[in-house]
């Protein structure tokens, strides 16, 4: 019997389902389900992991020592309580290997599926190699393909090359973890920081640009825009200097068209030139594309995209291909699309012609670029749908004729002075028709000027302005550098971006450094440069292509980086103290500015800074106990100060949560003052508390917005939601009361209490 693993449950039910001679009968293993069928009467089981089961971890631990190298790999379910569900699978696998006599992996055609299925057959399975099922999407076409034709080996290049990632990304991330953990300690105060092989180079390449913005020094220069009519049409002109940082020449060219009426058009030029289709969507590109039309993050869009992939709908998405191979049948895909009516006229219409794609450079030997399958999908997600049509519509516009644009640029005479106006506008659309709405190019066109017209002056200025810092990396462009450094892979970029954020190195929709990120990195420049070194990183990037193709072993390269890492680590470990008291400077830094949330109206002295007590976070005044302001916020979610005052109440504006729940409130006290008045919106307001009976309602905002609330609070925890304006007076929510804990240690005690009375009981006729 033959028994195919899958990577996740869902796939496993399609490959079932696409081999299957009738139906395949599903099996329980407690939380686990395998499938028995027959592919032409030979019999088959399959099952899934559920992505890797099996992680390193260090092999006889010493505390929190480093450096350490000493790896091996052990079920994840013994190092993670939320990993616990993993057993069942492990178990039902072990189970099913027992009775097999053949197997085959079907996990994801890429390096981290290759190390799935490697350590699945000689761990779980207990065998050293298997047959390996090579496919791009879910449908059964495709599936049944993949079996039949599969490999009689697992793809042992790999295999190699990923478990050598695995390793690589655990010495570096480990290590250097602990080492700036313990320099931090070392100075007398505790802070889990983190690093890594890719992270320090990527949050270097971004305090590089951060540094590049600082010393910036803005230089003036001048532009001299002309405003003027042609035949009731608008025309906007410069003077074909364009950017002149010399002011002298500035006014000799003003005082040369002061007083002038009219401009002379001296010349016509009209260039039309084809605009070539896009390339196929590779996963970095889609990132940047749902990031620019969506502003879905890179993270975000990968999760959407494998989702996508899982229903069958679209292609396998981690890929660096731009390229689309003919023997994908391009027919059959538009025949399948055809039979959504939002996209049936375009299919019909390109089924006309030739199907041959506008195909990029760049290749993947794994999978070709991602491509809608044709399966119609079920009812998907306001995100999924978004996506989902953004591939469908890209894959469509590859295969149309170029779109064709002019350029009509006009050279105006003032006094012999000139200036000049250009205009560009789509005069076939062709591939736009395809990719609309994402499509986004200016149009501008100019009135048909001819030569010796002229075009009435309205006003000709001198502007003064200043050059720019460059931009500020976003979650699109970041992407891009990070590929085109090399740094890290295509699958693992948004979660390197995902964790500078969530360390607090970073913030923000343009990406901006924190001062913790930036002393960081100072630091790390400072005692350890190989740290954030980029091109160690890629060399080893390098090293691990050269191993995926069998020209370095995995030996050499792990040899290479244990002797790195050993040089380094030793000499951090000697100045430990001495980088913990630089990096502790910075953290604590850092925390104010995070915590600060603007000056305290009440007391006019004092700061609002974030703080946690025994209810959880809020907002005081940090002259408590002369200044008693406190502030209801959420328990979690990102919360920052605007630098914004409301300019009714005078409070503090801050943005509360991250992307689009992301929302800007004004801190709002949680009492007023006795004597001050407080403005009655609501009939509601001041009524005595229906649950304690000692409190008045009184209006609060949260998070959530506007709502009636019990002055008694912490003891008493009443609301009343107002929706639409009114108060629902009917419905209070009662919250259970912050006593709770005492009560139930009480309760406790009480218990114990018990137990210890049958030995006294039993004590007393000994006594008598």
């Amino acid at each position: 019997m033959e028994l195919i693993i899958t990577e996740k449950p869902s796939s496993a039910a399609k490959v079932a389902a696409a081999l299957a001679d009738g139906s395949p009968k599903v099996k329980k293993n407690k939380q686990s389900s395998y499938f028995e069928l027959t592919h032409k009467g030979k019999p088959i089981i399959v099952t899934s992991a559920v992505g890797h089961l099996y992680g390193l971890v260090e092999k006889n631990k010493n505390g929190w020592s480093y450096p350490v190298f000493d790896v091996e790999w052990e079920a994840s379910y013994k190092s993670s309580k939320g990993l616990a569900y993993v057993k069942v699978y492990l178990d039902t696998i072990s189970m099913l290997a027992k009775t097999a006599d053949e197997f085959t992996i079907a996990t994801d055609f890429d390096v981290e599926g290759e190390v799935i299925g490697l350590n699945v057959i000689r761990y779980a399975c207990k065998q050293k190699d298997a047959n390996r099922m090579k496919f791009s999407t879910l449908t059964k076409g495709d599936l049944v393909k993949s079996y039949e034709e599969k490999m009689k080996t697992l793809d042992w290049g790999q295999a190699l090359a990923g478990e050598t990632r695995h390793k690589l990304d655990w010495f570096y991330g480990i290590n250097l973890s602990r080492a700036l953990t313990s320099s931090v300690k070392a100075a007398g105060s505790f802070k889990v920081m983190s690093a890594g092989r890719v992270q320090g180079p990527a949050l270097k390449m971004l305090v590089d640009r951060e540094r590049e913005i600082q010393v910036f020094i803005p230089e003036p220069y001048w532009e001299i825009p002309l405003k003027g009519d042609f035949k009731k049409n608008d025309i906007e002109a410069q003077h074909k200097d364009g950017k002149i940082f010399d002011e002298t020449k500035v006014d000799t060219i003003m005082n040369a068209v002061k007083g002038q009426k009219v401009a002379k058009v001296q010349e016509v030029k009209r260039t039309t030139r084809n605009q070539a289709p896009p390339n196929p969507f590779n996963l970095t590109t889609l990132q940047s594309e749902a990031y620019g039309q969506f502003k879905i993050t890179p993270k975000e869009s990968l999760a959407v995209a494998q989702t996508l992939y899982l229903a069958g709908v679209t292609s396998y998405p981690r890929t660096s291909s731009q390229i689309l191979d003919p023997k994908l049948d391009f027919k059959k895909i538009f025949s399948d699309l055809a039979k959504q009516p939002h996209y049936q006229g375009f299919c019909k219409e390109l089924l006309k012609g030739e199907l041959k794609p506008n195909n990029g450079k760049k290749t993947d030997p794994a999978h070709p670029a991602i491509y809608p399958t044709g399966l119609v999908p079920g009812n998907l997600k306001p995100w999924e749908q978004k996506i989902y049509d953004l591939i469908v519509k890209r894959f469509m516009a590859t295969f149309a004729k170029p779109a064709v644009r002019e350029t009509m640029e006009v050279s105006l005479d003032v006094n012999k002075e000139i200036f000049i106006t250009k205009g560009t506008r789509t005069i076939e659309e062709n591939w736009h028709v395809y990719y609309k709405p994402y499509v986004k190019l200016e149009e501008i066109s100019l009135p048909d000027m001819k030569e010796h017209d002229f075009v009435d002056i309205k006003s000709i200025k001198k502007v003064k302005k200043e050059t720019q810092p460059p931009n500020r990396y976003n979650q699109s462009s970041i992407i891009k550098e990070l590929e085109k450094r090399n740094l890290g892979t295509k699958a693992t970029r948004a979660d390197i971006l995902d964790r500078l954020f969530i360390r607090g190195y970073v913030e923000g929709v343009q990406i901006t450094v924190t001062k913790l990120g930036m002393e960081t990195i100072g630091v790390l420049e400072k005692f350890a440069p190989t740290i954030v070194d980029e091109k160690l990183t890629a060399d080893f990037e390098e090293d691990m292509e050269k191993i995926r193709e069998g020209t370095q072993k995995q030996e050499v390269v792990l040899e290479k980086a244990k002797k790195t890492l050993t040089v380094l680590l030793t000499d951090f470990k000697k100045k430990e103290k001495e980088i913990g008291k630089e990096i502790l400077a910075s953290v604590r830094e850092t925390q104010d500015i995070q915590n600060f949330m603007g000056r305290c109206p009440k007391c006019k002295e004092g700061s609002l800074t974030v703080r946690r007590g025994k209810f959880g976070r809020f907002v005081g005044c940090d002259k408590y106990p002369d200044c008693k302001t406190i502030i209801n916020i959420p328990n979690t979610g990102a919360v920052k100060f605007t630098g914004k005052m409301d300019e009714e109440s005078g409070w503090p504006i801050v943005s509360l949560g991250t992307g689009r729940k992301k929302q800007d409130v004004v801190l709002q006290p949680n009492d007023q003052k006795k004597d001050e008045p407080v403005e009655k919106k609501y009939p509601e307001q001041d009524m005595t508390c229906p649950t304690c009976n000692v409190g008045k309602m009184v209006l609060r905002k949260s998070y959530y917005g506007e709502f009636l609330g019990c002055n008694n609070y912490p003891k008493c925890q009443t609301l009343m939601n107002i929706k639409d304006g009114k108060v629902d007076v009917d419905k209070p929510i009662v919250k259970k009361p912050v006593e709770k804990k005492a009560t139930v240690k009480k309760t406790a005690a009480k218990k114990a209490t018990v137990k210890k009375k049958p030995a006294k009981k039993k004590a007393v006729p000994k006594k008598k």
